[in-house]
């Protein structure tokens, strides 16, 4: 946050008299105009300048104007301040009641979050700040962008229109503007062949500039080569629970690049949503992904987990259950997703086994290259009746799944995590060598750990050194896959308790993430 010196009273009256300044005879009439300072990302400094253009003193002033929704003011100096919801006025300090005719004073506040893009409907003493009839505001936030088309070497959008007074958008490409248009869609040209660009999009006019929408990522045609289907070290976040970490600070202290985001679920019948209750587009989910992205990252949405409403229950058909796939694919460009089959009603359920894998085997046909992975329980020799049901249906229907991982825990491991997780992931290796005639290798090649770090909910503890003889082991083997639940989780909180945003072990911040992105 950013904080202001104290100055001692004394000192604020005398310079209070020092911040009169006369200003030249011909300035404009009564005037408060508005400047952003500075802004952190997390929050923003403003400065108003009072010009009292006129003949006459003014006696006792107030500038009053609306924040655009979700912002506030945090602190503020030189004025006293007030506010009804979104509405705030200031009014002259009791030491300095009177601004004389021809001079100016200054006050200022600091406000939250970051990205501020001006303020709306300014007043000074009833009239416009701007010393006329009339103020527009800045516009408000466009509706979240959409890619519209793709070419190797362009980009197409379009968005929702901002309300008030627009004189055009800009597009951001992170801070820099890529392009200016007066409507509500760009095209922006010049990319890389199948290179993966992320956008913002702001509107303006002469009073400011708008919030910035939701982000888009989209990505340029031409690819000669589909995405490896191979290694990925990817730990679960959840942006729904557990203190979730800003992405960027365990992608700089780690090295790890790619991200498990955990959980995509029914958010009413067969439409997907985060948690059930996030949009697809436009909240913390979609930040989150973007930020990653920007950090030279990726993602691998994850359908289903324990808890929750689920799509595959929920969608009636293959086809629906497809097609719900099909909207997270298209609302991130993925590469990858992993479908979380664990729970009785759709691990235990046979209707709802075939219906995943059939959506899979769609899905799989209408996008070349993306990467399926399935997860789900084990025990400690490998898969039970519904796992080994679940790779036999998988070779029998000819889904064409990437890779097949387990959870090994809670499942009564015992003492020796790595031994188990080691005799249960053989356990896999030879199912998947019995249903689809592969060899040692190739089997290892189609498989992945998901595994819990720390202590898990039966008090299984894997250490940061059982942790990494299981990345060796998946490593030397060629498993196509690492994961664990999860980064949330990733710090320390010795004493054996189990809870949302720590491991319960002694550790130090992101250490099973950083033998994770060693895999």
């Amino acid at each position: 946050m950013r904080m202001r010196r104290v100055v001692p009273t004394a000192v604020i009256a005398a310079l209070a008299a020092m911040a009169v300044v006369p200003v030249p005879a011909a300035a404009a009439p009564a005037t408060a105009t508005f400047t952003k300072v500075s802004d952190w990302g997390t929050g923003f400094e403003g400065k108003f300048t009072l010009v009292n253009g006129t003949t006459s003193p003014i006696t006792g002033w107030s500038v009053s104007f609306d924040l655009p929704a979700g912002y506030a003011v945090t602190s503020s100096w030189d004025a006293v301040r007030t506010n009804s919801g979104q509405r705030y006025t200031f009014t002259n300090p009791s030491w300095a009641p009177t601004l004389p005719a021809g001079a100016s004073t200054t006050f200022g506040f600091n406000g939250s979050p970051g990205n501020f893009g001006g303020i709306l409907n300014c007043t000074f003493n009833g009239a416009s700040c701007a010393g006329g009839p009339s103020n527009p505001g800045a516009p408000t936030a466009p509706g979240a962008p959409s890619v519209t088309g793709t070419t190797n070497t362009s980009i197409s959008l379009s968005w929702g229109a901002s309300s008030g007074t627009v004189t055009g958008y800009r597009v951001y490409e992170g801070s820099t503007v890529r392009a200016t248009p007066t409507g509500t869609s760009a095209t922006i040209s010049g990319l890389g062949t199948c290179t993966t660009h992320s956008y913002t999009v702001a509107a303006f006019n002469s009073v400011g500039e708008s919030p910035r929408s939701a982000p888009v990522t989209g990505t340029t045609t031409g690819c000669t080569t589909p995405p490896p289907a191979g290694r990925r070290a990817a730990p679960y976040l959840y942006m729904g629970w557990g203190n979730p970490p800003a992405p960027g600070t365990v992608m700089s202290a780690t090295g790890v690049r790619w991200f498990t985001m955990a959980f995509m679920l029914s958010g009413g019948g067969c439409t997907p949503a985060w948690d059930s209750s996030r949009p697809l587009q436009g909240g913390v989910d979609a930040q989150t992904i973007a930020a990653i992205r920007a950090g030279g990252g990726d993602v691998i949405p994850s359908f289903g987990g324990w808890s929750g409403n689920k799509l595959g229950p929920n969608c009636a058909t293959p086809a629906a259950l497809a097609g719900a796939y099909q909207q997270v694919i298209n609302a991130y460009n993925l590469r990858a997703i992993d479908i979380d089959i664990e729970n009785t009603d759709e691990f235990e359920n046979e209707a709802v086994q075939d219906r995943i894998l059939n959506a899979l085997k769609t899905v799989k046909q209408n996008n070349p290259g993306l990467q399926t992975i399935i997860t789900f329980g084990t025990t400690t020799t490998g898969p039970n009746f519904w796992g080994n049901r679940l790779i036999s249906r998988a070779a029998a229907l000819q889904a064409n799944i990437d890779v097949f991982t387990i959870m090994p825990f809670d499942f009564g491991g015992g003492a020796n995590m790595f031994q188990n997780t080691v005799n249960a992931s053989e356990g896999l290796k030879n199912s998947l060598k019995s249903a689809f005639g592969w060899s040692d290798a190739t089997a290892y090649s189609h498989m992945g750990i998901s595994g819990m770090n720390g202590l898990s909910d039966q008090q299984e503890l894997t250490s940061v050194a059982t942790w990494t003889q299981i990345r060796d082991w998946s490593r030397d083997r060629g498993l196509a896959r690492l994961a664990f639940w999860s980064v949330n989780r990733d710090r320390p909180c010795p004493g054996g308790g189990v809870t949302s945003d720590c491991s319960g072990i002694a550790q130090s911040n992101w250490d099973f993430t950083r033998v994770t992105a060693g895999f």
